[in-house]
């Protein structure tokens, strides 16, 4: 069935993929009358966590931003589609690296890195910065269940010198590199919300209590690998800028959660300055405290 459902599906989203980038601009267009005002997708959803995190904010704000976030989330799904084909020439014109040396001076230190992002702007050709490093580079995924699109999405990082691993893989991976002396770059999302019997750390994210994965800052200190914050910016439409911000170059020497919780500030700080560009569809407050104060 999983072989009959991609044999499918697939040379749309090949036809889609090879499409000018004005076309797929459209069609992002056409998309987002589809789920913004007929299907209503996960509306709800996007209007209740906005209203957690934007208390202070009249309902016509709200709206807003949940407007011009769902035009921006169209735009995201098609520029993951165009990944499939996408030139490493058009890629790098269109997702610039500010400072990718601040990530070269610490692989020149011979020291492994632990990317730490957010689900916000384009995180999806951030693995193009593997083009301007010498180091290996891995990214924490969760498997598909449909094997024959795990495997397509492997393909397409793998263009990149990324490969994707499951959590369950990323101690074992990094710890062999490490045996070898071999330096690493591996990336994390680190902004989702851990089931709550296997969080650790409870902090403040826009103000609400939430279990925070921690899982970045417990590998880093076990590797001793430096932790690099990649914000993204949307510059304009299809066009985005990476920026790198060390948090700890030598993370061993920071108290626990010190680090998770810098992360948090910088997401945080990131969203309130354009919130339109945080993926609100997901349920990062499902599990809170929500504070009295």
């Amino acid at each position: 069935m999983h072989a009959l459902v991609f044999y499918l599906v697939y040379p749309f989203i090949w036809l889609i993929s090879i499409l000018p980038f004005k076309v797929l601009y459209f069609l992002s267009d056409v998309f987002f009358i589809l789920i913004f005002r007929i299907f209503r997708y996960r509306k709800t959803v996007v209007l209740e966590n906005l209203n957690l995190a934007f208390p202070e904010k009249s309902k016509q704000e709200k709206a807003k931003i949940a407007k011009e976030f769902y035009k921006h989330f169209c735009d995201l799904i098609f520029e993951s589609i165009k990944s499939l084909t996408i030139s490493e020439e058009d890629i790098k014109k269109r997702y610039t690296l500010i400072n990718i040396d601040e990530i070269q001076k610490i692989e020149d230190e011979g020291k492994s890195v632990v990317i730490m992002m957010a689900h916000y702007g384009n995180w999806e050709w951030i693995f193009i910065m593997q083009r301007h490093v010498k180091s290996r580079g891995y990214a924490v995924y969760k498997r598909l269940r449909n094997k024959y699109f795990d495997q397509l999405i492997k393909k397409i990082r793998a263009k990149y010198n990324t490969e994707l691993i499951t959590t369950k893989e990323i101690i074992p991976t990094l710890l062999k590199a490490k045996v070898k002396n071999e330096t690493s770059i591996s990336g994390f999302i680190s902004d989702q919300s851990p089931k709550v019997d296997k969080a650790f750390h409870w902090q403040k994210f826009m103000g609400i209590e939430v279990p925070v994965h921690t899982g970045a800052e417990m590998i880093a200190k076990k590797l001793d690998s430096s932790v690099v914050f990649c914000s993204v910016t949307k510059v304009k439409r299809g066009h985005y800028e990476a920026k790198f911000k060390t948090i700890a170059k030598e993370p061993k020497g920071f108290a626990d959660f010190d680090i998770t919780d810098q992360f948090l500030k910088l997401v945080e700080s990131q969203i309130r300055e354009a919130p339109e560009y945080y993926l609100w569809t997901h349920k990062r407050w499902k599990h809170s405290r929500i504070s009295s104060e």
